[in-house]
């Protein structure tokens, strides 16, 4: 029987995750406020037209109100990468999940285990390390604290398939297999960057053209966005350079904010 999946969330991955998860059928996601419904529903709407025939056959039902989600079978959580926040959503999810429930993670640099354990139901959680942008990425990290049963295991492995995506397990480690190894190699462009003067357009076009790289190291910083980077480099233990902190003391933070090591 298919999944039944509920987005806790609003964000990029929280939206781009709903568009692909109507393959499996309806879906619901859960919003903090209207107007994040809103920003939601216009997102949504983009992605699954940009998928084209990629696109399955459910719909996505965006509320904000948590009683409309309890009929998943699977509880995605996709918001900041703050336990305090996550441990909100855990507290939503059981005022509403069936005891047969599966319960996700999106995060990307966070212990799933910790997780796990903050939100009482370890042996049915599971991390789903999704890659932005959902649509086009086709892989998803698969990582399961040591209480996850078998089940669950087999499980999120089929959801994953039902995605449509291709799932590598990994081990719990702070920023699992990509970014525990992608960051320090973007962090090391932006010091080369310094040390060399060179303009970022050419960086980046020597990676893309010389590495087979889809976009260049310090665009790509730009894409996840520099307070994002480097919050995932705090937790890998991979600290990001000066000229990222001070970025983002100046409020640029990438492709989000309209100025990054581009302008946009």
């Amino acid at each position: 029987m298919p999944e039944q999946i509920a987005v806790i969330g609003s964000g990029a991955i929280a939206c781009g995750l709903a568009a692909v998860a109507t393959k499996t059928g309806d879906v619901t996601l859960l919003a903090r406020s209207e107007e994040s419904a809103e920003s939601a529903r216009a997102s949504i709407e983009k992605q699954v037209g940009k998928m084209g025939d990629e696109a399955g056959p459910g719909t996505v039902t965006v509320t904000t109100d948590a009683a409309d989600t309890a009929g998943a079978t699977v509880f995605v959580e996709a918001v900041a990468e703050d336990p305090a926040i996550k441990g909100e959503v855990f507290a939503t999810i059981a005022s509403v999940s069936s005891d047969d429930a599966l319960w996700a993670t999106t995060t990307s640099s966070l212990s799933v285990g910790e997780l796990a354990r903050a939100s009482g139901s370890p042996e049915r959680f599971v991390g789903l390390h999704v890659f932005n942008p959902v649509p086009r990425m086709a892989l998803i990290e698969l990582a399961f604290p040591d209480e996850a049963t078998e089940a669950t295991r087999e499980r999120a492995a089929a959801l994953c398939e039902a995605l449509g995506k291709t799932a590598v397990p990994v081990p719990d480690l702070p920023g699992f297999v990509v970014n525990r190894l992608l960051f320090p190699y973007l962090f090391s462009a932006v010091d080369f960057l310094d040390q060399t003067g060179m303009d970022p357009a050419d960086v980046d076009e020597a990676m893309k053209l010389g590495a087979g790289h889809p976009m260049g190291p310090l665009a790509l910083l730009d894409f996840v966005g520099l307070d994002v980077s480097a919050a995932i480099g705090d937790e890998i233990g991979s600290p990001a350079p000066a000229r990222v902190q001070a970025l983002i003391a100046e409020g640029a933070l990438g492709r989000k904010s309209g100025r990054g090591f581009y302008d946009y």
